[in-house]
């Protein structure tokens, strides 16, 4: 992957050397001792002493401070990409039967402070993990759950609960509101505000709820986006992890399933290791890994050479005796 360097703009620039004169005038009047307060003329405009030569010589030092404080924010270190060896990292445990910790606080998208649990108690809950500025992964996953919960007879807000949670601890409220108006109206069913909320949070809660549900994720400063798995996490009224549906499609006869199933406090079975392995996406390159192209290949090549094979044993079977 490519190094991205940041670009030092124009307004950037002159920020850094208004930065660095703050840091080096006050050592030049302390230093001077000539420089006297501001005096004001007739027409409003202030005008100081003109510096002398001993000004001068003082002035030298604080000049290669500001201009060694330009060159450093001209020529910052450029972020480094995500590494293979994080990317292989991120992975969805299934770590079913697991509590989540419903004692931890988020915002609400009405900048509200909100605790896990008032979301639990009656209803199973649909938890999906992401972030609102996603500009891929994050938005086929809700288009999915969408397109699943309208084929659905029950209902968001009445028969169970959806709570997104924003990975990204710098993501506010306000980017919370507008990213749920925008599924409340695509999903199209009353009372559906009522039952599904979209929360921002802090680093420390973020991580200790995505390490519950084994959600691992990295963040690319490259990019500046985050790496992560894609699917949905179903848990009981109780706040245990029922279980889990990967991809960014989602059938909406497993979705009401696993809602059923863990409506009545069961714990589903772990989904098949290649199912999650065909939903391994790289969201920073926006491909599959190489494991399930080549897997596609395989299945591929297979179904040719079926085909080759009952053309064969059709053309022998018709062939004259």
């Amino acid at each position: 992957m490519s190094v991205r360097r940041p670009n030092m703009s124009l307004a950037g620039t002159a920020r850094c050397v208004r930065a660095a004169a703050d840091l080096a005038m006050p050592r030049l009047e302390r230093r001077s001792g000539s420089f006297r307060s501001v005096r004001w003329t007739r027409t409003g405009t202030s005008q100081r002493d003109v510096p002398t030569k001993r000004d001068r010589r003082a002035m030298r030092p604080g000049v290669a401070v500001m201009l060694a404080l330009v060159l450093l924010c001209c020529h910052s270190v450029p972020a480094q990409p995500i590494s293979d060896a994080a990317l292989a990292r991120i992975d969805f445990t299934q770590n079913l039967d697991a509590q989540l910790p419903l004692d931890l606080r988020f915002v609400d998208e009405t900048g509200k402070s909100v605790q896990l649990a008032q979301y639990f108690g009656s209803k199973p809950v649909i938890l999906v993990l992401g972030y609102y500025g996603c500009p891929m992964l994050c938005t086929l996953v809700l288009n999915g759950l969408v397109e699943s919960l309208q084929d659905m007879r029950w209902r968001a807000g009445d028969q169970f609960t959806v709570v997104n949670v924003s990975i990204n601890p710098a993501e506010q409220p306000a980017l919370a509101a507008a990213k749920k108006q925008t599924y409340l109206k695509r999903y199209g069913r009353s009372g559906a505000a009522e039952g599904w909320h979209f929360l921002t949070g802090r680093e420390p809660e973020i991580r200790q709820l995505t390490k519950t549900v084994g959600f691992a994720y990295q963040y690319d400063p490259a990019t500046r986006q985050y790496a992560h798995p894609s699917g949905l996490v179903v848990l009981t009224p109780q706040g245990k992890v029922s279980g889990y549906l990967f991809g960014v499609t989602f059938s909406s006869k497993e979705l009401y399933q696993a809602l059923h199933q863990a409506s009545s406090s069961q714990i589903g079975s772990p989904i098949q290791r290649l199912v999650l392995l065909c939903f391994h996406y790289n969201p920073l390159t926006g491909k599959y890994s190489p494991t399930i192209v080549g897997l596609l290949r395989v299945c591929g090549v297979a179904t040719v050479l079926g085909i080759a094979c009952l053309v064969l044993v059709s053309v022998r079977r018709t062939k004259p005796s």
